[in-house]
């Protein structure tokens, strides 16, 4: 355990922070702080969510996190494990619409228990040369892309790339694109904790009921509109596949960006919404809040660690960590990314027509990955919705009942 002073007298604060692939990034921020003044030393520390909440259990948790935000590190803010953000700087300038998405894996009343640093943004990849070679716009309806696909598979293109091996790609793109390009997915993951162990075929909000219409459309376009291996093709083979321009579109995130461009790095490439219904209105892209600031109340050094907090949130370091990440800055003065192959993604984002991915939203108890896999591979939407429905109420009715700080869906991920 690092002591509380370091060898030169200054405090030391221990920093977590779980992305390792902007280790680089981070760690020279943390020698200019550390060169920045001589009063706080901070302390790099990347061994990962497991080893953070074994500290918590022990009672002595790093002074500050950085970390990817989801129900593992959600558990913390529901437990009010962590101190209130609300009266800092950088709170000032965080976006007021992210609270709510925030709130989505729970909440501790009275404070802001973490800050959003990150949000990344993702949405349909699509070949610019293919598009503009067939003279296809840019699709913003449901017509429009079936129309698109087919013209496509007339000229002997691919529409989609299909990774099917690999349910996550099935889940966080072809589930949570369908999901939230038809229905407002914090209005609906509110109904289903207002249902409780309520949920099914006879209830006001369901899987069953309310999905139907998106995983119809979902497994029409895997099962019509994609290359013919695609049940036996995983992640690194459609990075490769898309690279080489063996299809159209791709359904991935902007980590893949990186991944196509070691093949193919000057290969025009664009993205934008899956429309799923035939209101241009209800686009939106689906993000996640890749990383999130928080202070625990376990820590000794809490000052310290506010100061490194407001260091971190100085707009020419969190928008050149967001730049170089191809994420979104969540503070409301940012400017929008400059990499054009997100650029399709901007308007959505400022304008706050942005989900949650449905996948993330559901406990990780309940495989939604593999149900969504098996609907892509033919099982019935039927019955795989019913059996959500079903995981659903059971986790529900095994939980105790939800307090004012805790819906049902934030105390089945306990």
């Amino acid at each position: 355990m690092l002591a509380g002073c370091s060898a030169d007298g200054r405090e030391t604060i221990r920093f977590t922070f779980s992305k390792r692939e902007a280790l680089a990034f981070m760690n020279q921020v943390v020698s200019d702080y550390n060169a920045s003044q001589d009063e706080v030393r901070v302390e790099m520390d990347a061994s990962g969510v497991d080893v953070v909440s074994a500290s918590f259990v022990r009672g002595n948790p790093p002074d500050i996190m950085l970390a990817n935000y989801n129900y593992e590190v959600a558990r913390f803010v529901q437990r009010c494990a962590l101190t209130d953000l609300s009266g800092t700087a950088a709170a000032a300038t965080v976006r007021d619409d992210l609270q709510p998405l925030m709130d989505q894996y729970g909440s501790c009343a009275g404070r802001t228990s973490a800050l959003p640093y990150s949000v990344m943004a993702s949405s349909v990849i699509y070949n610019k040369e293919i598009f503009d070679r067939l003279g296809l716009a840019v699709p913003t309806t449901w017509d429009e892309l079936i129309q698109t696909a087919e013209t496509l598979k007339a000229d002997g293109v691919t529409p989609f790339y299909g990774t099917f091996k690999d349910d996550w790609t099935i889940g966080q793109g072809w589930y949570d694109y369908a999901v939230g390009g038809s229905l407002n997915v914090l209005d609906f993951f509110d109904g289903l904790a207002a249902e409780g162990d309520g949920v099914g075929p006879d209830s006001a909000v369901s899987f069953q009921k309310d999905l139907a219409e998106p995983m119809q459309r979902m497994t029409e376009l895997s099962s019509t509109y994609t290359n013919p291996d695609a049940a036996s093709r995983g992640y690194g083979d459609g990075n490769l596949a898309f690279a080489q321009g063996q299809a159209a579109m791709y359904l991935q995130g902007p980590w893949a960006l990186g991944e196509i461009a070691k093949t193919s790095p000057d290969l025009a490439v664009g993205t934008f919404p899956l429309p799923m219904t035939n209101d241009p209105d209800d686009l939106a892209v689906r993000v996640n809040m890749d990383l999130a600031a928080m202070i625990p109340e376990g820590s000794k050094h809490q000052d310290a660690a506010r100061d490194f907090l407001e260091y971190l949130y100085q707009p020419q370091i969190i928008e050149a960590y967001n730049e170089s990440q191809l994420g979104f800055a969540p503070t409301t003065d940012a400017p929008a990314p400059s990499d054009p192959r997100v650029a399709g993604m901007i308007p959505y984002y400022d304008e706050g027509r942005i989900y949650q991915g449905a996948s993330v939203l559901v406990p990780k108890t309940i495989p939604v990955f593999s149900y969504a896999q098996a609907m892509i591979l033919g099982a019935s939407t039927e019955g795989t919705l019913g059996t959500l429905d079903q995981d659903w109420s059971r986790l529900a009715f095994r939980q105790p009942v939800a307090s004012t700080t805790e819906s049902a869906a934030e105390g089945a991920a306990r």
